[in-house]
């Protein structure tokens, strides 16, 4: 079982920006896809961005450009850098790690932008 959290959420003003930090329990993060995810209110959850074990990365459109995902495979730790945060991008931001054996979540981290 991979353990799977979150930090690094909180209130920003518009234009401001948050770096996220997804900490895994074990070594088996370096060959996972490591990925981002949001939810807001209302909503469902939707891919933010994805890292690959050979760190090819994807984005979805609303934050290319803004985000930036990276992941230190020797600390077993992702990031997600958002910069130029606007009001919707307001959510509970999750970690995602798939692995062979499996699908693993945090708990997720709220991020509120202020207009």
């Amino acid at each position: 079982q991979v353990q799977v959290m979150e930090s690094g959420g909180g209130l920003v003003q518009a234009g401001g920006s948050l770096t996220l930090l997804c900490e895994a329990s074990e070594n088996s993060f370096s060959h996972s896809v490591m990925g981002w995810y949001r939810q807001a209110p209302g909503k469902g959850r939707e891919l933010v961005a994805r890292i690959f074990y050979g760190r090819v990365t994807e984005y979805a459109d609303f934050v290319r450009g803004r985000f930036t995902i990276s992941r230190d495979n020797a600390e077993t730790t992702g990031y997600l850098q958002m910069d130029n945060l606007k009001p919707e991008d307001t959510a509970v931001y999750y970690c995602n790690i798939r692995t062979t054996a499996g699908d693993y979540w945090g708990q997720g981290t709220q991020v509120t932008v202020s207009s």
